[in-house]
């Protein structure tokens, strides 16, 4: 859900126009209103200017374009639709080391600093289940709808780097082969028998008490 704000608006028209061609103020509006954004064509005019959108030619049609952000400021087309997955795939390749699901977050594992490039061309894609990405150093985090759509993203993002599925995030006592049942039998006595003769009498491996030995003396003398 995009704010209705300025900055909310111009995002969106920054958004729209890196997303695909444009040719007129009057095709932006009516995908503005698609979008829940009515103005008028005085106001998309300002707008169009306060971002720095130019004409640019694509074939022979001339496009709006905006400068792209960060240190590369030049105005370029938008990307086509084979040119973005391509670009996705190269990164996929190239930077995702990991990718795994919690719920309804991807958490993306790349090299060191590399992260905000494949977190850009995430952004840039064609992903219905994306609906935003936060980036750190070597780690992005993905927010989908819900853990199925964070489970599917995560295998297509494995799909093109050419990695196997994936596996949820665990509690941190998982452990995928632990069954509590399985220990149930370790206090079960299996051999009742093998303590009975613990209960035999031993004195014959015990030297007998002195004070018995004293009292049969004892008894010898009277019949002496």
């Amino acid at each position: 859900m995009i704010p209705q704000t300025l900055a909310g608006r111009r995002q969106l028209i920054r958004d729209i126009l890196g997303r695909q061609s444009v040719r007129s103020q009057g095709e932006l509006l009516e995908i503005l209103s698609r979008d829940g954004f009515a103005v008028t064509q005085a106001t998309l005019s300002r707008d169009l200017l306060e971002l720095g959108a130019v004409k640019v030619r694509e074939g022979k049609a001339l496009v709006y374009a905006v400068p792209g952000e960060g240190g590369d400021r030049t105005a370029r087309v938008a990307p086509g639709p084979d040119e973005v997955s391509s670009r996705l795939r190269r990164q996929c390749e190239e930077l995702l080391v990991t990718a795994r699901v919690s719920a309804n977050l991807v958490v993306v594992r790349t090299p060191s600093g590399a992260a905000n490039y494949l977190a850009s061309a995430l952004d840039h894609a064609d992903e219905t289940d994306i609906m935003g990405t936060i980036a750190g150093d070597d780690t992005i985090m993905i927010i989908t709808g819900g853990e199925p759509q964070s489970r599917a993203l995560a295998n297509r993002l494995l799909a093109l780097a050419g990695r196997e599925r994936t596996e949820p995030i665990h509690h941190p006592n998982y452990h995928p082969n632990y069954h509590p049942n399985d220990h149930v039998d370790d206090h079960v006595d299996d051999h009742p028998d093998d303590h009975v003769d613990d209960q035999v009498d031993d004195s014959s491996t015990h030297p007998a008490d002195p004070a018995s030995r004293h009292t049969d003396d004892e008894t010898n003398k009277e019949y002496r």
